[in-house]
C-alpha cells in the first residue's frame, strides 16, 4: 500500500505502509512485498503468525474476498483479518511464506513467533 498521494516517481520507505495497520517501512518496522505493491509488516506478521498457525484462531473470507497478498479469491484455508481494516485479510500459505522471508534475511531481527532470534 502507498500513501495517498505519493508520486510513484520519487517514492521514500515512509511512503511505503503495510496494508493491514497503515504504518511506514522503516528501520525497525520490516516489510515482505505481496502481489501488486501489498504489504505486509513485522509486527502485523507476528500477530497472524501467533493467530492462525500457534493458535489456530481464524476468519474465514465472504464469497468473493481475496487475500491482499497473493489475490486469491475464496482461497479454502483460514485467513487473517486485519483488526485495523477489516476490509483486508492474508491467507495462511501466504503468512507462512511471509514470515519464511523475514525468517531467513539476517539483516533483520525477526523470528517467528515462540522460537528465539538466532545471530
Amino acid at each position: 500500500m502507498h500513501r495517498p498521494g505519493t508520486d510513484p516517481d520519487s517514492m521514500s520507505p515512509e511512503d511505503i505502509l503495510c496494508d493491514f495497520c497503515h504504518q511506514p517501512w522503516s528501520d525497525d518496522r520490516p516489510m515482505v512485498e505481496g502481489h501488486r505493491g501489498s504489504c505486509i509488516c513485522g509486527n502485523c506478521l507476528t500477530i497472524a503468525w501467533a493467530e492462525l498457525v500457534e493458535h489456530r484462531l481464524a476468519d474465514q473470507p465472504s464469497p468473493g474476498e481475496a487475500c491482499i497478498m497473493c489475490l486469491e479469491e475464496d482461497r479454502p484455508e483460514p485467513h487473517w483479518r486485519s483488526p485495523l481494516d477489516g476490509a483486508k485479510l492474508i491467507c495462511k500459505r501466504c503468512v507462512k511464506q511471509a514470515a519464511g522471508a523475514l525468517h531467513k534475511d539476517r539483516d533483520i531481527a525477526w523470528s517467528k513467533p515462540g522460537r528465539a532470534i538466532v545471530d
